[in-house]
């Protein structure tokens, strides 16, 4: 991870305190924790976003954001 100088902001995810870059997205959380975006469910202040939202929702310092990840099984 390179070190730049852009203003960060703090949001939690599943209860876990992050520092992310102002204005970062929720496709941009997805992508930056590597997570497959098809296998996941996401609540922002408790609120589910749908998938096609992710990329036009900004992530606000103090969000709260739940990521549920569906696991296949049999």
């Amino acid at each position: 991870m390179k070190h730049t100088d852009a203003p960060t902001i703090r949001i939690v995810v599943n209860g876990e305190t992050r520092q992310v870059p102002q204005g970062e997205t929720i496709a941009g959380l997805v992508r930056h924790l590597a997570l497959d975006p098809e296998r996941l469910a996401i609540e922002l202040d408790r609120k589910i976003i749908k998938r096609m939202q992710w990329a036009s929702t900004p992530l606000a310092a103090g969000a709260e954001v739940e990521i549920v990840q569906f696991v296949g099984g049999g």
